[in-house]
């Protein structure tokens, strides 16, 4: 007997926590321990009880063991395509506190989006221990433009699409007529102002960071400005420090009125006023005021003493929680900047009536990381010759390490409109901040104090949280609707009443896919009329079969809903300016998809076959007929009659029906059992009694009670054809057939090898962009592998960019070039 075959919400839902709490416990038992573990930092006269301290904890933690939050981080195999190029990407799931591999979700989401954020590409992808792959055709149907690459998991459609992975990537159509122009010299400016803390308040002196942007590009600028009050005197002067991101500090009036006046490179000035100056409030300063040390200061316009608090957490683990006294406006913690976890904390102050009054984000840059070595063959190689790349992985202190790997190899050149993410920053910051980090790489090869300054700038301008505290603090349960994906694919649909519209409740429906691997779901539909179906094993297109019991419910609609989120950032993508001075690269990269679709067309669209599961969903049945071993008869009944010992034929006026033999009580059942053509369940006996039983090649008969989910059967019988194809059988026309895409087939990597003299002369173009894919590198336990692959015809220099991932979530990458000289 098994359970496998339909989803029961509530106990989905148990199943679900037991699993969490097993992977967290299994993987970070001790760090669970110690990221509850609360440090107390007291100044003044803290109060050594108070209602609202620990009452804020016990609802924050119970928030985090429901939230769990899951961070994905896709490795594309390079920043710009054309059309008809294969996007390869690799995927790392992670659970987005220790960013350990997280085995929860067992699918990821990818898709391609245009600029109106209309899907062009989708793609459902199979995850194992954290980890998986696949690939995009980019038709030639595509407009030439900027298009966004995103990537997410179901449980991650519970929350804010801000924390869906996102990537920009440039696509080129070089099949339609491109309009190049001239450069574009001008630009657009915008600036933001963020003060520390959220707000600015009269007679507070306050940190203010800026962030000036070319909206055109998206990127950082340069410029000097100057803080001037209503009446024009200066107040102070300023200009970024990195990437158009600085700060400055000055005390804000009430009474006055702020702009800043920006003067950028070319000589272009604008203004900007800055945020309202509030009467009343918090705020919230950070200083360093000795070596190691973290000074918070809290400060109010209210002059009476108030109990406040302070709760840091690092990604929604408590690090710090703290109370005090606020006297005369002024309330202080100590934090020793040691004990803060790697990682972006989240400080929020509240006020004496648990209301969140001001926060600021703290960054602690990793003492540990995934160290990538790389050493080639040679520093400059010529056309068709073999790289040898010896690859070593190791954590900072220089131990060896095992880590999951990718590594993708292609030409440079100056199509790349868009910096491609890294796993390192991205898992440290771009995934726990708001908006997009320019270069975020770049934050991590700077030096200290440059790295203390830049980074801090970076927290101030990006503030951001997985959260709404008024969700932690409400008395209303947390809404998870979308189950995580831990067993396979989950299929979602809706049932309805035909002529009103309105959801039917209660209503089984059954989910099938003709096949000789039987696959048989069924569920039933909520108050919503929603139904759901756990499809493991679920790969390719097949067209599946959806119905309901028609003797007995006729009167539904069904239909199938798309598990794609339909929900979309605010970032915009960088403006798509195809200048003239890309032609050569433009002429370079079509010939690439041409040569490639032309000379190895075959080559291109191979796929791995799937490892399944090929015994039926019932398991191994209790009798098996292969027709072929008997007389062919020529009617269905004579076959059921002759040789199907366990089942008995019985003719009544509404037909015929099937009595199975339950051997555990040596009796027939009395209704019938639940019969399968292919995996489609026919309920109707006289259609399958009428059915050609020369195209049946084999017959399984359950000679017992068969529980399928809440779904009870006085036996099963199921035939399969020789094709599993249903060989001509009519399905009820009230059923919906509609084919279904699930879990993507995988793509080989093909590239040619030129290791004799015959294929170094082979007089087939070879003008690979991409030189290597491969997304299953791991490193032994001595931390090493290599790889060997060829170069192409091309000339240029080569981008080799490996991404990476250790068990106990350290993540690192490696970048380095090297030169194919033109041949003689």
């Amino acid at each position: 007997m098994r359970d496998n075959n339909s989803i029961n919400q509530p106990a989905l839902l148990y199943f679900y926590w037991s699993f969490i709490l097993q992977k967290l416990v299994k993987a970070n038992s001790v760090k669970v321990m110690l990221g509850l573990m609360l440090a107390y930092f007291t100044a003044g006269h803290a109060a050594a009880q108070n209602g609202s301290l620990p009452n804020v904890l016990a609802e924050f933690k119970e928030f985090s063991k429901q939230a769990v939050s899951e961070k994905i981080f896709l490795h594309l195999d390079r920043p710009s395509y054309v059309c008809g190029d294969v996007m390869w990407f690799k995927v790392y799931n992670v659970d987005g506190t220790y960013h350990h591999p997280f085995d929860l979700s067992k699918v990821a989401y990818v898709e391609v989006l245009d600029a109106d954020n209309i899907p062009v590409q989708q793609a459902k992808v199979a995850l194992k221990n954290g980890s998986g792959s696949g690939s995009f055709v980019l038709p030639v149907s595509l407009k030439s433009g900027n298009y966004k690459v995103r990537a997410y998991t179901n449980w991650m459609k519970n929350f804010s699409p801000n924390f869906y992975f996102e990537q920009p990537v440039t696509v080129i159509n070089t099949f339609q007529k491109l309009g190049l122009k001239p450069l574009d010299d001008t630009a657009a400016y915008a600036i933001q102002f963020f003060p520390e803390g959220g707000s600015l308040i009269n007679g507070i002196p306050a940190k203010v960071a800026f962030k000036a942007t070319n909206t055109k590009t998206g990127k950082g600028v340069g410029f000097q400005g100057k803080l001037i009050d209503k009446a024009g005197n200066e107040i102070t002067s300023f200009s970024p420090t990195m990437l158009g991101i600085g700060n400055f500090v000055f005390t804000p009036s009430a009474t006055e009125e702020y702009t800043a006046i920006l003067q950028y490179a070319g000589g272009k000035v604008t203004r900007q006023k800055l945020p309202a100056i509030q009467g009343d409030g918090y705020s919230v300063q950070f200083t360093e005021s000795k070596p190691g040390e973290l000074l918070i200061t809290a400060q109010a316009t209210y002059q009476q003493p108030e109990q406040i608090f302070l709760l840091g957490h690092t990604r929604q683990q408590v690090t710090v929680a703290a109370t005090a006294i606020m006297a005369n406006g002024k309330a202080f913690f100590s934090v020793q900047k040691d004990s803060l976890p790697a990682g972006i904390t989240h400080f929020t102050v509240f006020n004496g009536v648990r209301k969140p009054v001001s926060e600021r984000l703290y960054f602690t840059r990793p003492k540990q990381q995934l160290e990538i070595e790389a050493t080639l063959s040679n520093t400059q190689f010529g056309a068709r010759e073999k790289v040898i790349a010896s690859l070593s992985a190791e954590v900072t202190a220089g131990t060896a390490v095992a880590a999951n790997l990718s590594m993708a190899v292609f030409r440079a050149d100056s199509l790349e409109a868009t910096d491609l993410a890294d796993i390192k920053s991205y898992l440290w910051l771009n995934s726990d901040l708001k908006g997009t980090v320019e270069n975020a790489a770049s934050y991590f090869n700077l030096t200290d104090p440059q790295a203390e300054e830049a980074f801090d700038n970076l927290m101030l301008t990006h503030g951001w949280s997985r959260f709404k505290w008024d969700d932690v603090l409400s008395s209303e349960p947390l809404k998870l609707p979308h189950l995580p994906e831990f067993n396979g694919h989950l299929i979602y649909g809706k049932v309805t009443h035909k002529n009103t519209g309105r959801p039917a409740v209660g209503i089984r429906t059954y989910l099938s896919s003709p096949s000789r691997s039987i696959r048989f779901y069924n569920s039933i539909s909520t108050e919503s009329g929603s139904v759901l179906f756990d499809v493991k094993d679920f790969y390719g297109t097949k067209e599946v079969v959806v119905q309901t019991n028609f003797l007995r419910d006729s009167t539904y609609h069904l239909q199938l809903l798309s598990p794609f989120s339909e929900k979309y950032t605010a970032v915009q993508l960088p403006f798509f300016n195809l200048s003239e001075t890309l032609g050569n690269a433009v002429s370079h990269r079509h010939l690439d998809v041409q040569a490639q679709n032309i000379y190895f067309e075959s080559y291109l669209n191979r796929f791995n076959a799937p490892v399944t599961d090929t015994i039926p969903f019932y398991g191994r049945p209790n009798q098996q007929y292969f027709q072929d071993d008997y007389i062919r008869f020529k009617t269905m009944e004579e076959v059921m009659r002759e040789y199907v010992s366990g089942v008995m034929v019985r003719a009544r006026r509404d037909g015929f029906h099937f009595r199975v033999m339950n051997r555990q009580h040596d009796l027939f059942f009395e209704d019938n059992p639940l019969v399968l053509l292919d995996g489609v369940p026919v309920f109707d006996i006289n259609k399958i009694m009428g059915f050609d039983p020369l195209k049946i090649q084999k017959l399984d008969v359950m000679t017992s009670n068969y529980y399928t989910g809440t779904m009870a059967s006085n036996g099963v019988v199921s035939y399969t054809t020789y094709k599993g194809d249903l060989a001509g059988f009519q399905i009820d026309t009230r059923a919906l057939l509609q084919e279904y895409e699930g879990l993507q087939l995988q793509r080989e990597f093909y590239a040619p090898i030129y290791e004799t003299e015959a294929q170094r002369l082979s007089r087939l173009p070879d003008l690979r962009n991409l030189l290597y894919w491969n997304s299953t590198l791991h490193t032994d336990k001595d931390g090493k592998t290599s790889v060997e692959f060829f170069t192409a015809d091309l000339p240029g220099t080569f981008t080799v960019v490996v991404q990476g991932l250790t068990k106990n979530g350290l993540p690192g990458s490696k970048t380095f070039t090297f030169q194919v000289k033109k041949p003689l």
